[in-house]
């Protein structure tokens, strides 16, 4: 029902937004550059979060096999075509640097006197944020069940609810690591933490399916003859290389500076440069890597993509992520590892 109330609101937003465009607006198209833009992409990140959480109801799923991944696919499209006509729109109807505020829906139909759209932008701020938190609580409760079940966390997180049949325990500690530190953090920090965290585990999950990967057509159909868990494959062995050539072609051609200035160390970029000059011996590895052990596209695309996306996060980010991943190893080695069933079955 929630999800029908927002997606209804932004249909009137779009649709009243329409009328006050001035495609002026639109012009420059990317006055930031496209590190800008792609420094933009990786701190709105947050903003597709969600879809990941569909893959934690498999067990409630009555054929998860063909249903979860077309409920993540369908929603990351319809998610994509709302965002950018959404986005056009804004743009259009004011210039982006009066867009820098906490609630530029509301700002913008302001801007305009359309004062009636103030109090439905708010009824939707209201609805998103407890859908958002009602998601969170349905996924992460999940994720660790899964986790205790393999013995990484304490074995009550795996305790179900005797009457709703859900992970109980789990998810009133998530109701609270979640809802306390809101009220003590800034909201900025949540959000780009958030981003961080989730682009570090889509790495850490590309590279798995890369690891499970079959390394070539006979293994995929030996694969397919047993009747494992097949992961679709393309061989990246001339592709990934040619899309990489092809893009550094692409973007050198559009944007002439846009290698010169990463390699430029300045005091004011210079996290962001070294991350960037990471990024371009990460690609150049892959592509090595590709060529030699023929790995799959799919998986690949996705590491290359989320591990450039990560390069656009402010030291900041990266000093709280570096901290919350200590804790988390910490854990790991001294209650994760010796009680891990992958450790105790050997």
């Amino acid at each position: 029902v929630m999800v029908y109330i927002k997606l209804a609101i932004i249909a009137l937003v779009i649709v009243v937004g329409a009328f006050y465009v001035d495609i002026d607006n639109w012009t420059p198209f990317m006055p930031n550059g496209f590190g800008g833009v792609m420094g933009g992409v990786s701190a709105v990140f947050f903003a597709y979060i969600g879809f990941d959480a569909v893959s934690t109801l498999a067990e409630e799923s009555k054929n998860p096999q063909r249903d979860l991944p077309k409920g993540m696919i369908y929603s990351l499209v319809i998610c994509t075509v709302v965002y950018i006509i959404l986005a056009l729109v804004l743009t259009g109807m004011v210039s982006y640097q009066l867009l820098g505020v906490s609630d530029p829906l509301a700002e913008i139909f302001a801007l305009k006197g359309v004062k009636w759209m103030l109090f439905i932008v708010s009824i939707a701020a209201v609805v998103a944020m407890t859908s958002v938190m009602l998601v969170f609580q349905l996924g992460q409760p999940r994720i660790w069940m899964t986790m205790s079940r393999d013995g990484l966390m304490p074995k009550k997180f795996a305790e179900i609810h005797p009457k709703f049949k859900t992970p109980g325990f789990a998810t009133i500690v998530t109701g609270l690591v979640v809802g306390l530190p809101i009220f003590f953090t800034n909201e900025n920090l949540v959000l780009d933490f958030t981003s961080i965290g989730t682009l570090f585990a889509f790495v850490l999950v590309c590279g798995g399916v890369l690891m499970l990967s079959p390394q070539s057509e006979a293994e995929l159909a030996e694969r397919a003859t047993k009747g494992k868990f097949r992961i679709p494959y393309i061989n990246s062995k001339f592709i990934f290389p040619a899309m990489l050539i092809l893009s550094a072609s692409i973007i050198q051609f559009l944007f002439p500076t846009f290698f010169t200035d990463s390699f430029r160390f300045s005091e004011e970029h210079f996290a962001t440069n070294i991350s960037m000059v990471v990024f371009f011996v990460l690609c150049i590895v892959m592509a090595v890597l590709a060529f030699i052990k023929n790995l799959s596209l799919i998986p690949l695309l996705g590491l290359v993509s989320c591990c450039y996306l990560l390069t656009g996060m402010a030291v900041s980010n990266w000093k709280w992520f570096g901290i919350w991943l200590v804790i988390g190893l910490v854990f790991y080695f001294c209650y994760g590892y010796r009680n891990s069933k992958l450790n105790t079955d050997r």
